[in-house]
């Protein structure tokens, strides 16, 4: 099981912080590029949106949501 990866974002002006598997890391990536925007936009997207879910746990649906929409399945 690979180790998850923490990074820092400033969301509404507080630092948090986010630890997630590289793989979801790697499909946020992915999903900004696509969108245009940095990492750091993408997620105060998904924090916006998140409807009172844990951040870590909007971002791994938001990257399998885009997965599912890249990949078609």
């Amino acid at each position: 099981m690979p180790a998850l990866k923490k990074r820092s974002v400033l969301l509404t002006g507080h630092a948090t912080s986010i630890a997630l598997e590289p793989e979801f890391w790697a499909v946020l990536e992915e999903m900004a590029a696509a969108r245009a925007v940095s990492l750091a936009a993408l997620i105060v997207s998904i924090d916006r949106n998140r409807a009172g879910r844990p951040l870590a746990s909007a971002c791994r649906v938001a990257a399998l949501g885009f997965a599912r929409t890249e990949t078609h399945i």
